[in-house]
């Protein structure tokens, strides 16, 4: 009750009042956990690997497998199917109590490891988007309530289009902090202070190059006000090498060096519940341990990643990170969901 308290007041304020609600002040202050509480978020899952298909029948299967009301909902806002504010989703993820939280996705299709064509970093930093990215922000702010966003999703994966790799290499970092300064500096300058803004990495840099180092892209603690991270081991059942939640570990470290006053929250994370090389109820029973063994101070949520996506070569090698797909894992997370570090 301690953290839905301040939303729920939020909700109930006169219109008169929103100004000062939708603070970026305020905004933390509703979004951030009591002391040593954990938010629950999830990715409630879509059919079509892109993201940006959820439904509310989703969330409500979430919430029937883990007997838990997610913190927040994190979902895909893809520029090559709409440039709009996605006012539609964030409310009915509002009306079910949880906080929308928007990927924020400047790319040209859905496809991965490729330069893309008409969203580059510095294309953004230019102003080629700048009326675009202002009546998004007009959007967000007449939404009225708190918001997590977060642009450049695992930057320092070379996958995405706002990898250095794609935007100049030697100079794609610090391409990259300027176009994400560039996009927040839009979002206040329209009065989009309800949004709490995630620099999300990968937990590992892919490749590990100099150039490519994650605390290079940082564009500030000006600017940023929560850090996040994501770490799968088996992403489909034909993969042989799993990666260890422990491995989490040196990403925080690294984190605190860089930004030792922000918050942390694992944005995603989660194995196939189909491969025979590791057992997804397993692996997760070790990282939920982790997480809830108040080991990293900075940490204050997670969200694992329950979704399936085709796969258009082998149909029976679909990725699926569902909870309700493997029993044992629906166990693992209804009782981690009621450990008492869990915000209510």
């Amino acid at each position: 009750m301690r953290r839905l308290l301040p939303l729920i007041l939020v909700l109930l304020l006169p219109l008169s009042a929103f100004a000062e609600a939708t603070s970026h002040k305020t905004a933390l202050r509703v979004l951030t956990p009591p002391q040593g509480k954990l938010l629950a978020g999830t990715y409630t899952g879509g059919r079509t690997g892109e993201e940006d298909d959820i439904r509310p029948s989703d969330l409500k299967a979430y919430i029937r497998t883990t007997h838990h009301r997610p913190a927040w909902v994190y979902f895909s806002n893809n520029w090559y199917r709409s440039r709009a504010f996605p006012t539609a989703t964030a409310k009915w993820i509002r009306a079910s109590g949880a906080t929308p939280f928007v990927r924020l996705m400047l790319r040209s299709d859905p496809e991965q490891d490729h330069r893309d064509p008409l969203f580059t970093t510095r294309a953004i930093t230019s102003g080629k988007f700048d009326a675009n990215l202002a009546k998004w922000a007009r959007g967000a702010a007449a939404f009225k309530t708190p918001i997590l966003a977060e642009w450049g999703t695992e930057m320092n994966g070379e996958w995405f289009q706002w990898n250095a790799k794609w935007n100049g290499r030697s100079k794609g970092a610090q391409r990259f902090s300027a176009a994400y300064r560039h996009i927040i500096d839009i979002a206040r300058a329209n009065g989009a202070t309800n949004i709490v803004w995630v620099f999300h990495v990968n937990w590992a840099d892919g490749p590990p190059r100099p150039w490519n180092r994650m605390e290079k892209y940082y564009p500030g603690d000006d600017y940023i006000d929560w850090l996040g991270i994501s770490l799968y081991s088996m992403q489909a059942p034909d993969e042989t090498e799993p990666t260890a939640f422990a491995e989490i570990g040196e990403t925080m470290r690294r984190l605190h060096k860089m930004a030792p006053s922000k918050p942390v929250i694992i944005a995603e994370f989660g194995t196939d519940v189909h491969n025979p090389r590791e057992p997804a109820a397993a692996w997760a029973t070790a990282a939920l341990k982790q997480i809830l063994s108040n080991r990293w101070p900075q940490l204050i949520g997670f969200s694992w990643w329950n979704e399936t996506w085709p796969n258009g070569d082998d149909p029976k090698n679909a990725p699926d990170t569902r909870i309700q797909s493997d029993p044992a894992l629906i166990r693992v997370f209804r009782s981690a969901l009621k450990h008492p570090r869990i915000a209510r």
